[in-house]
């Protein structure tokens, strides 16, 4: 029998992820202790799990070094990578959105130069194209962006919010909601023709704990 192989993003994500699979019956001991491995294998179920980037799951997942990749659907989308997206796992929920000073709100969409920082361009462009037909000016940063609006680099940012804490402490606000986001499952197209079964049982399953937890 094959390895089904699992990428999981680094960090919250994982955990809760390890947390469910654990719930399901896989041996992820080895996994909930410190160490520095990046391969966890279950020798009884036949699966292998890898710890990534969340950034490179997508990846991992679309050329088949992964067969079953659980990220944040901010990275679905902001990769753009061709896989099927089986299960929305529903942790880790907050959303994308157009944040910035509250006077940007009724000059949003009738700037023709309007310049929008954010980690997401993809995503950012995509939205301002299909909410008016807009053509923005992307600015890509790494690191915070809620600095841009107030230091003049931007007039408004594309960011994922949680809470808004951090908005709200700068002297900004959410201007328009983008997209929901929360966890997915996503698999690899040729994987899910050559292990069809393996793969819905983790998807089912997966489900079903999840509906029981709500």
């Amino acid at each position: 029998m094959n390895y089904i192989t699992v990428a999981l993003a680094k960090g919250r994500l994982a955990d809760t992820a390890v947390a469910l699979f654990e719930k399901l019956g896989y041996n992820v001991a080895e996994m909930k202790e410190k160490t520095r491995k990046l391969i966890f294998v279950d020798e009884e179920k036949k699966f292998k799990f890898i710890l990534v980037k969340a950034s490179d799951v997508p990846v991992y997942v679309e050329y088949g070094a992964a067969d079953i990749g659980i990220v944040g659907r901010d990275t679905i989308l902001e990769e753009g990578r061709n896989l099927y997206e089986t299960l929305n796992l529903g942790f880790g929920a907050c959303k994308m959105a157009v944040c910035g000073p509250q006077e940007m709100k009724d000059k949003l969409h009738t700037s023709n130069t309007l310049r929008v920082a954010t980690k997401y361009p993809n995503i950012a462009r995509e939205y301002f194209r299909k909410a008016c037909g807009q053509t923005i000016e992307i600015i890509p940063l790494s690191g915070s962006v809620e600095l841009a609006p107030i230091v003049g680099l931007s007039e408004v940012i594309v960011d994922i919010v949680e809470s808004g804490k951090t908005l709200y402490e700068n002297g900004l606000t959410v201007l328009e909601d983008v997209c929901p986001l929360s966890a997915w499952m996503v698999v690899n197209r040729v994987s899910m023709k050559m292990e069809p079964g393996r793969i819905m049982d983790v998807v089912e399953n997966l489900n079903k704990l999840i509906n029981e937890v709500d």
